[in-house]
């Protein structure tokens, strides 16, 4: 009798362990974050950049939110796709977290996207930037940019300040698409010329070779866009082959002069022409409080990826101040719709219908500033939505 007594408390034990396992994450647990990151590889750069912002961000305004402590785990996918599924995939099914965040390029975010939505868990994109990932899950919100946004105004700016011909040199994956998309979209139709145009590959590209048919194309300027943290070998390489030297511009949406490099690329980069929602140089107090406390902590200056990490993180703080600490996937979304604030970066908003970003765009020129390169904002072009939705 004891025995069977023994057995019958014991299997009470196990269902019940059992039980619990399967039990919803309940109010007063952790919220977790699952932040999928490049750390390693050609985008590290823009890993930490962004994993920087969070914990800076976590630093000023605390690590608990309606009552609920937030945790953040870090997984590295070196931006590829097939890491980047894997790892939301644990994160969603071992770890419970309540949101994935970061997706430092597009092809990881389009890959985390179907499991957001069979999870209904939102996914908060703070770094890549074609148009569509948006559109590949409700449960999708972005608080990076679009190529579009700063192609399309930087393709305007040059067809009207006096560049006829140009050359282009983008990445070949989706955000260069976009990129050389908008661009000739305005350019051309503002009257310029495309007289050159070039796809890189993405993974460890080498430029030298492209940048020669750059230069024997007698551009007036060469329209640019490689991935943040590719910039400053870009740089390195248009002045080994004397493009510095020979008058012809270089424009482009802002990745290509990411400040987290910029001080690095030299003297090469003086006088590039960028369109884009940040620089470090960006003259407002909050701006100026947000590149002090980042470089006091890291010893370093921001770039625009850790702007849009640390409005991300913003996003779900708010977002569950907005639903109580509820993390159910619908409410946060819906939640996370409409909502506006002033970043660092000047004013921005999610925009309810699309969940994409609206924010300015600024067109900057690098110059010396206290014997530092700084991206100096001499335009701006105020709540610019997504080109490649309002053309739908």
């Amino acid at each position: 009798m004891f025995i069977r007594s023994q057995m019958l408390l014991a299997a009470s034990a196990v269902a019940a362990s059992g039980a619990l396992a399967l039990t919803p994450v309940q109010a007063q647990d952790a919220v977790r974050v699952g932040l999928i990151l490049p750390m390693t590889g050609g985008q590290a750069s823009t890993g930490k950049q962004i994993d920087n912002a969070v914990k800076l961000y976590m630093q000023q305004n605390g690590d608990t939110v309606a009552g609920r402590k937030i945790e953040i785990i870090l997984r590295d996918d070196a931006a590829v796709p097939d890491n980047t599924k894997r790892l939301a995939q644990e994160l969603i099914v071992n770890d419970k977290v309540s949101f994935i965040a970061g997706f430092g390029v597009t092809p990881a975010a389009l890959a985390a996207a179907p499991l957001a939505t069979q999870a209904k868990v939102p996914e908060i994109v703070m770094a890549a930037g074609t148009s569509i990932i948006t559109e590949r899950s409700p449960y999708i919100v972005r608080t990076s940019f679009t190529l579009a946004q700063s192609s399309t105004i930087i393709g305007d700016w040059a067809a009207r300040n006096g560049i006829k011909k140009v050359a282009t040199l983008t990445s070949d994956y989706a955000p260069g698409n976009d990129a050389l998309t908008f661009f000739k979209q305005n350019f051309t139709a503002g009257g310029g010329e495309i007289v050159e145009e070039v796809k890189v590959p993405l993974a460890n590209p080498d430029f030298a070779p492209f940048l020669q048919r750059m230069k024997d194309s007698r551009p007036d300027a060469m329209f640019v866009f490689v991935p943040a943290g590719q910039g400053g070998n870009f740089m390195k390489q248009y002045a080994e082959r004397g493009l510095d030297k020979t008058g012809i511009k270089v424009i482009g949406p802002g990745d290509v002069m990411d400040d987290d490099l910029l001080n690095g690329m030299g003297d090469a980069a003086l006088g590039a022409v960028t369109a884009h929602h940040y620089s470090a140089a960006h003259p407002s107090a909050m701006n100026r409080d947000f590149v002090a406390a980042y470089k006091k902590a890291f010893g370093n200056r921001p770039g625009f990826m850790a702007v849009s990490g640390y409005d991300g993180i913003r996003l779900i703080y708010e977002a569950l101040k907005k639903t109580g600490g509820n993390t159910d996937g619908d409410a946060l979304v819906e939640a996370m719709k409409g909502m506006k604030w002033e970043s660092p970066r000047g004013p921005i908003m999610i925009d309810p219908e699309t969940r994409d970003i609206v924010q300015n765009i600024y067109i900057r020129k690098v110059e010396k500033v206290g014997g530092e390169l700084y991206n100096v904002e001499f335009a701006t072009f105020e709540a610019v939505k997504d080109a490649g939705k309002t053309r739908k």
